[in-house]
């Protein structure tokens, strides 16, 4: 019985640094995250350049980013994250509801996409998604990028060669994600386990050459693998 409890470790808490020129904000923002079980902080910082520095020092799973900062914004500075921490998920906590921030984001490998006016629980909630590899954007915004989905969709920017082929089934949980369905919800539609939403998630991404869902999903419309009129 001891064998059996011993291999029953518990999860280790999320590792999350928190980027903001704002210090009264950022530091609220990090008390109130502290005091959530499986939420560690592992750093803080004020301004793009140093959320790089940070990212490389601590390697945590979730960086909250602003956009506007000194120095270099919060989209410089997710691309520069993205090249010397590939492995660390992104979520824009900002004021600003300009769905061109939230396009470049997004297309810059942002995994979330919050609105400052968010409550506390949904900034912890939407760690939690983001750290499982899913991704999240505030309700305020979807709107917002699927407008943007489908004015892209219309691009002639198609490149050169043959398209990645997506499966039938492929197609069908990209559809779902397109609407906005989290794995769980997706694999109640479609009568599969959520491991195997993952697993069809993680080969669109592979076959695509993406790093995130939300990614994914712009790409497939612009191509016209997808229609979400």
């Amino acid at each position: 019985m001891e064998d059996v409890v011993d291999l029953v470790a518990p999860r280790e808490p999320i590792r999350v640094a928190v980027v903001d020129d704002q210090e009264l904000f950022r530091r609220g923002l990090v008390m109130l995250i502290a005091a959530e079980p499986d939420i560690e902080i592992v750093g803080e910082a004020s301004d793009g350049d140093e959320a790089a520095a940070l990212a490389v020092q601590t390697v945590p799973d979730v960086i909250l980013l602003d956009i506007r900062m000194p120095k270099r914004s919060g989209i410089e500075a997710c691309i520069t994250i993205k090249e010397v921490a590939p492995a660390v998920k992104i979520v824009m906590l900002t004021v600003s509801d300009d769905e061109a921030d939230l396009y470049d984001a997004i297309k810059n490998g942002a995994s979330g996409y919050l609105l400052k006016d968010s409550s506390i629980d949904q900034v912890s909630q939407a760690i939690r998604v983001v750290a499982d590899g899913q991704s999240l954007i505030s309700p305020a915004m979807a709107t917002k990028l699927l407008e943007e989905f489908k004015a892209i969709s219309g691009a002639d920017a198609r490149p050169a060669g043959p398209l990645p082929r997506l499966t039938d089934r492929e197609l069908e949980v990209l559809n779902l994600v397109a609407r906005g369905l989290n794995n769980r919800e997706i694999a109640e539609k479609l009568f599969i386990s959520e491991n195997t939403v993952k697993n069809h998630v993680r080969n669109i991404l592979e076959k695509l050459q993406l790093h995130s869902r939300v990614e994914a999903v712009m790409y497939a419309v612009k191509e016209k693998l997808l229609d979400i009129s």
